[in-house]
């Protein structure tokens, strides 16, 4: 008898240890709702990084200071492992100035931006442009020294365009819902032949190459890359004005063009950092399990990286920053991540995993790292989570989206997402999960364009994204389950 009444007494206990730890959880959550929604500094942290520190390209003197303004934030809200981690990058570049106009047989300024990493062109370069559109990496050759110094037109007219938007999983049934468009390219001008039609132009002197982008309206996609002593300076046009060159040539118009690149490498630090930090976890046996939430800071240089990425770090920033001021105390350690060097290939959570998680001297910290969420690909509103097939996973999600259902959230999905930076913790096999965002106008006129802007991002949609990702990271970290980890099939992409 004396036994029963112990074990009835245990249970009444964890009973009500179980229903206290439950309502605690949801006082916190709506804690962090009315912090989030309420209180927000979301708008104003936004607004810093692409107002008053603009474009982001890796290894800028931009990006850098955006890297360490971030640390800052979170050492002022009491963060005080807040740090920054080095990596290798190579070297920055920074656009000084660009001429791009036409000066006869009228004058007009034309749409154009220089590629990343673009060489300077030596001074003003004025002279009827050349086209090279329907030529070969031979026929470049061929021409010789007639290219020296020389405006080329390295493609045909621009006649494929972006045109539609990635269907939204959370409200299609489209198989590919969620899976961007394809760029429509040249194929004469990218694999093997593309490389070989570079250094065709480059070896033959070429002053500058001019190239149509396939947005419309005056779109202009705009990546590029560091090629080293073999790069040539090079400027993406809008399609529009593009072709109208092309089609003067075509109609043996006397055009002539007015074009000068300058830029700066920057090579005095090849590191570029990320930005990490702790909400140390409370549960004696579960604080050394980990549950991290991130998204990147770098961007493109056209524009100022609005809507890919600065949305998305504002969000994890004020996640950071509504947790610490309520006080939350997950039983899990939450880390924040700011990444840089994720356009070029998601280069800089590679480099963290590489170092944290990946291999056998990680084993004990992988085995102890309980979930990954992302913030990328899309605009405003977390809709929910892309759940890489994970079917498992799937209740404990759905049961976190639940409370959001009334600030804009949908549902999660199977479907899995790729290029952002939770595949790098994919790889090394721990759960990771990207969230769905709104994808209307994003992939014809936001993404990797001059056209994202803040006009592209909803200041009071800001907070309620911020709100979801304090919100999962809260409820990952005090769940009695772990996330499953995702099928292996699904680790790479």
């Amino acid at each position: 008898m004396r036994a029963k009444h112990w074990l009835l007494g245990a249970l009444v206990v964890l009973t009500a240890a179980l229903v206290h730890t439950q309502g605690s959880t949801d006082a916190t959550i709506r804690q962090i709702r009315t912090e989030g929604m309420a209180h927000s500094h979301v708008a104003d942290l936004f607004h810093t990084i692409t107002v008053r520190i603009g474009p982001r390209l890796t290894g800028s003197p931009a990006q850098k200071e955006a890297s360490r303004w971030a640390r800052e934030q979170l050492a002022g809200w009491g963060y005080a492992d807040a740090h920054l981690e080095p990596w290798k990058f190579g070297r920055g570049w920074t656009l000084e100035k660009l001429t791009l106009e036409m000066t006869a047989p009228r004058y007009t300024p034309l749409i154009g931006y220089a590629e990343g990493w673009s060489p300077s062109t030596s001074g003003d370069i004025v002279g009827t442009p050349m086209y090279l559109g329907d030529k070969t990496a031979a026929d470049v050759a061929a021409m010789g020294a007639s290219l020296k110094g020389a405006i080329v037109l390295t493609q045909p007219i621009q006649t494929a365009f972006v045109t539609a938007d990635r269907p939204d999983p959370t409200t299609s049934d489209d198989p590919e819902a969620g899976t961007a468009p394809r760029f429509p390219v040249d194929p004469m001008r990218t694999g093997e032949a593309g490389r070989a039609f570079l250094k065709a132009l480059h070896d033959a002197g070429v002053g500058v190459m001019l190239k149509p982008s396939p947005g419309n309206d005056g779109t202009v996609f705009v990546l590029g890359r560091d090629q080293g002593d073999e790069g040539v300076p090079s400027i993406v046009m809008s399609a529009e004005h593009y072709n109208l060159l092309v089609r003067m040539l075509q109609q043996k118009v006397p055009v002539k063009l007015r074009v000068n690149v300058q830029g700066e490498y920057n090579s005095d630090d090849l590191n570029t950092y990320n930005v990490i930090a702790e909400l140390p976890g409370t549960d004696p046996a579960l604080k050394d399990e980990v549950v991290m939430i991130g998204g990147h800071l770098d961007s493109w240089h056209s524009a100022t990286g609005s809507a890919d990425n600065a949305d998305g770090s504002a969000e994890i920033l004020e996640a950071a920053r509504i947790l610490k001021t309520i006080g939350a105390r997950p039983r899990r350690t939450i880390r924040f991540a700011i990444w840089s060097g994720e356009e070029q290939g998601l280069l800089g959570s590679r480099a963290w995993v590489a170092q944290h998680l990946a291999g056998d001297a990680n084993r004990a910290a992988r085995e102890k790292f309980d979930v990954y969420l992302n913030v990328d690909s899309g605009t405003d509103q977390i809709f929910g989570f892309y759940l890489e097939h994970d079917a498992a996973a799937k209740p404990l999600f759905d049961a976190w989206l639940a409370p959001l259902k009334d600030l804009g959230a949908r549902k999660n999905v199977l479907l899995h997402q790729g290029a952002t930076d939770h595949m790098s913790f994919l790889a090394v096999g721990v759960p990771a999960f990207n969230s769905i965002q709104d994808y209307t106008h994003y992939d014809v006129r936001k993404h990797h364009t001059n056209m994202d802007t803040d006009e592209r991002v909803n200041d009071a949609d800001l907070k309620q994204a911020a709100v979801a990702m304090a919100t999962f990271a809260y409820e990952a970290a005090m769940s009695d389950q772990r996330v499953p980890p995702p099928p292996a099939q699904k680790t790479q992409d």
